[in-house]
């Protein structure tokens, strides 16, 4: 219910937007109450909800009493069948009742699984579908059952089932999995970023406006920072150093400098706890996360995001994209100032593999589930927990 209601939240902001610029340009604002549009915003989607809600709940009276539902068999008893078979029977409201599963595998027959029989092999399951008038009919077999599946489809149709194919996808590690559409033909990504369409403007919308004021906020400690910067220590106020942006293009990412070396090249050591390149002044900016202001500029540019996985050093990139698996993957979205593996407490020096491994887990979190709710509860974690940090050194 969740996922369905943030759905329709989602779908009704841009309508509001889109709404309120063009009230805003026409100049007739002052003809609606604030209150009444405020109202409208909050109230429209929840009663669309509460009638989603209402219409399930009939749904399921209906379906409890027999009425309204249908029936299905599943080929294929293997992982995948399994999981198709929880799905169904943890959403009764759908109404299908499973009436077995039909596979090869002899040590299978006869057993039940998830409360359901396995009631003979593939070459049994058209005539029981006839028998029985089945509506449904799911094929569950792995993709190197190729032949099974073409020649179990071509015999459905003697039938009046309907069929459908349920692709064994689970195989590959997803993200962000969907179908699409490519002139009228069906293909399914495996791996895409959540930020496209619509969603890529709301991302960029928020960047901007929390960059905007952040950046208005914090001037003049930025200033302050920088003549502290300047007068502790010799060298530059800004540290750029290279790190890869977006689709892995390389970009150039600022700081306050906070050590004596300005280290970018093909090798960089982290900075470890007592490590005396760090200037006591770098020391203070550093544990407190406000070496990292300048970043908000890097916002502005569009080469970060105020929220996303953090980027790494370009040496330090090419090493572990070696030794993590998908963990290129992290730059299907902008990299970001804060993101979910700081506010969890993975934040700091990486001295073992183990560590950068929980980054990424918490980085393909985030790109998974992203939603602009999700960032902002982020950026409130920030805020309360997340400027000091006993590993940042």
């Amino acid at each position: 219910m969740y996922s369905e209601a943030r759905a329709i939240f989602l779908a009704w902001t841009p309508v509001v937007i889109a709404l309120l610029t063009l009230s805003w340009t026409l100049k007739i604002t002052d003809t609606y109450s604030r209150l009444a549009v405020g109202c409208w915003f909050v109230l429209a989607p929840l009663a669309v909800i509460a009638l989603h809600m209402a219409a399930r709940f009939i749904l399921r009276l209906l379906r409890r009493n027999g009425r309204n539902s249908r029936t299905a068999v599943i080929a294929g008893a293997g992982d995948l069948g399994r999981k198709l078979s929880e799905r169904i029977s943890d959403s009764t409201w759908t109404g299908i009742r499973i009436h077995g599963f039909f596979d090869d595998d002899p040590h299978k027959q006869g057993k039940i699984i998830n409360g359901v029989e396995v009631l003979g092999s593939l070459k049994k399951l058209v005539s029981y579908v006839q028998e029985n008038q089945i509506d449904f009919v799911y094929i569950t077999l792995p993709l190197r059952s190729e032949n099974k599946m073409r020649s179990l489809f071509d015999e459905l149709q003697d039938t009046t089932a309907s069929v459908y194919m349920v692709p064994d996808i689970f195989v590959f590690e997803m993200l962000n999995a969907r179908f699409q559409d490519i002139a009228g033909m069906p293909v399914i990504s495996l791996c895409e970023t959540p930020l496209t369409g619509p969603f890529g403007l709301f991302k960029k919308i928020e960047d901007m406006v929390l960059a905007i004021v952040i950046l208005t906020l914090v001037s003049p400690l930025m200033l302050l920072i920088a003549v502290g910067v300047k007068i502790s220590s010799p060298g530059p106020v800004i540290f750029k150093q290279r790190r890869y942006g977006l689709n892995g293009d390389e970009i150039k990412v600022y700081k306050f400098r906070s050590m004596t070396v300005c280290e970018d090249g093909d090798q960089i050591c982290q900075a470890q706890k007592g490590d005396n390149r760090v200037t006591p002044f770098g020391a203070f900016l550093r544990r407190t996360s406000l070496d990292e202001l300048p970043q908000f500029i890097n916002v502005l540019q569009g080469r970060m995001s105020v929220v996303g996985p953090r980027p790494h050093a370009l040496a330090h990139n090419e090493e572990y994209r070696k030794l993590i698996k998908g963990y290129m993957l992290r730059h299907k979205v902008k990299p970001g100032i804060t993101g979910l593996a700081q506010v969890n407490g993975w934040r700091g020096e990486t001295d073992t593999l183990g560590k950068v491994e929980k980054r990424v887990e918490f980085d393909m979190i985030y790109i998974r589930d992203w939603s602009i709710l999700l960032d902002l509860k982020i950026i409130m974690q920030t805020v309360i927990y997340g400027f000091i940090n006993k590993n940042a050194y």
